[in-house]
């Protein structure tokens, strides 16, 4: 069986009441609802919060609500701590094999990227995969400003061209799933982990007003486009 955990806290600084803030059209955090819903990979789905009025959306939208307790819901815990409670509170019987953490502010989740994690980590020995996509600019090119000059990390890398350069990954901050029970002696980003890629174009932070207001006409290109299913 395998159960699906939103982290969803009701104390954003940058941008008010993010997670059930209107995006176009609907409550942020119902995409991600209604994405791991569409998915038909999960036996529960459950939003983790301490807002009653997060609470409220996500039962609207059709997911089960935990209530978290007040020391994981301060500006100083991490998503994986709170997925980990998650898990420890609604897989004491063990029944649950896999689970998978959605962020609420995920509106270009696709299904087929969540099946394919699902799918790739079920069939391997990694004990997680999660959602991934490219730098556009190459990382090794890069430099810091020390006493309003420029300074390279590594020099050797400028002379050589873009395509000789190793494409680069970071996190496209989606998804997560993981194989409960499995032990891992490495990081997150690391051996025993699976990378599923993400194209850049659905791919966008919302971590401030700006990133939302970008989002949101990425979101209605995309519909229009039909690159992505509106509504």
């Amino acid at each position: 069986m395998n159960l699906c955990v939103i982290p969803a806290r009701g104390g954003s600084k940058r941008i008010p009441k993010k997670n059930i803030k209107l995006f176009h059209g609907k409550p942020l955090i119902a995409y991600s609802i209604e994405t791991a819903k569409e998915s038909k990979l999960f036996d529960k789905i459950v939003v983790s919060t301490d807002d009653e009025e997060i609470a409220k959306v996500a039962k609207e939208y059709g997911a089960d609500v935990l209530i978290r307790p007040k020391e994981l819901a301060d500006d100083y815990t991490g998503s994986g701590e709170v997925f980990s409670h998650a898990i420890n509170v609604l897989n004491k019987d063990g029944k649950f094999k896999f689970a998978c953490m959605i962020y609420a502010t995920a509106p270009f989740l696709r299904v087929k990227y969540l099946k394919e994690g699902y799918e790739k980590l079920k069939n391997s020995n990694a004990c997680a995969s999660f959602s991934v996509t490219s730098f556009e600019y190459q990382i090794q090119r890069a430099f810091k400003i020390v006493n309003g000059r420029c300074k390279m990390f590594d020099k050797s890398q400028f002379y050589k061209r873009s395509q000789d350069l190793e494409v680069a990954y970071h996190d496209a901050g989606q998804f997560y799933w993981r194989k409960i029970g499995c032990k891992s002696d490495d990081v997150f980003f690391g051996k025993d982990t699976i990378p599923i890629v993400i194209p850049r174009y659905l791919v966008q932070d919302i971590d401030t007003i700006d990133d939302f207001i970008r989002a949101e006409i990425m979101y209605e290109c995309l519909v229009k486009k039909g690159y992505i299913k509106g509504e």
